[in-house]
């Protein structure tokens, strides 16, 4: 299983084994993220991919 690396609304970045909405068709996708529990804040939070050499 493919991980990515991912940042959530809050800002902290964590590592998530697949992106809710991943495989939907770009026409009903909204955003480029998903829903995903932050391990962080422990809250369900709206997260986007973090482009190579972007996580710190």
């Amino acid at each position: 299983m493919e991980t990515t690396v991912v940042r959530c609304a809050e800002g902290h970045v964590f590592s998530t084994a697949s992106l809710p909405m991943q495989n939907v068709g770009a026409a009903r996708r909204i955003g480029s993220g998903g829903l995903v529990r932050c391990p962080r804040c422990a809250r369900l939070r709206n997260v986007v991919p973090v482009g190579k050499g972007e996580a710190r």
